[in-house]
């Protein structure tokens, strides 16, 4: 074949043409394949944070809220019961929540960022079980020594009303404190730090 009468200006248009079409349909091809690989809608609403609005909860009372498919509790403490926590230090297994299963803002004798409000992930560290709330004081079955907690019944091991772990049960470290943040006084955003919110 002769190169005689080609028009090279119209040949290198549509070589480019055909490159720049053909990019275009792999890339409408790809975004199928490439869309596929992220999480599903319901995989990044369990991780999402969560809102909840305690605004109701009397002292002594304590409400759940699921976050990451776990309970996770909110206690509103009287002030009866924060000046209690003080006098159990010598009976728990982590007194200052050295252990960190806490955010660094709730390792105070609270386990909180404020003292009246605490918030916990309602798992037992031992086998995953979920205590039950007992904030009477010296019921029967706990003892006169009991002043309010959390009770795992699965295996016996106590917790106080900030979810510190009393020595000589199963139980090896404190309840987990989420990372949460305040919006108002009475609304928390669970799942995003403090600062972060």
């Amino acid at each position: 074949m002769s190169n005689e009468g080609v028009d090279r200006s119209k040949r290198r248009f549509l070589t480019l043409a055909s490159t720049v079409v053909g990019g275009i349909g792999v890339g409408f091809a790809a975004v199928p394949f490439i869309s596929s690989m992220e999480p599903s809608a319901k995989a990044q609403a369990i991780g999402a944070p969560v809102e909840a609005d305690f605004s109701k909860l009397e002292p002594g009372q304590r409400m759940t809220v699921q976050w990451r498919g776990k309970p996770v509790w909110i206690v509103r403490r009287s002030k009866e019961t924060l000046e209690t926590l003080p006098t159990l230090d010598a009976r728990l297994r982590d007194p200052y929540s050295e252990v960190p299963q806490q955010p660094e803002y709730a390792t105070n004798e609270w386990r909180s960022t404020k003292p009246e409000y605490l918030v916990l992930v309602g798992i037992c560290t031992h086998l995953g079980c979920s205590p039950s709330y007992r904030p009477e004081l010296a019921p029967e079955d706990l003892g006169p020594d009991w002043k309010g907690g959390f009770f795992c019944p699965c295996h016996g091991s106590r917790f106080d009303m900030a979810g510190r772990v009393y020595q000589g049960v199963p139980a090896p470290t404190n309840l987990v404190v989420p990372p949460y943040a305040y919006l108002t006084d009475t609304r928390i955003l669970i799942g995003v730090n403090q600062g972060a919110a």
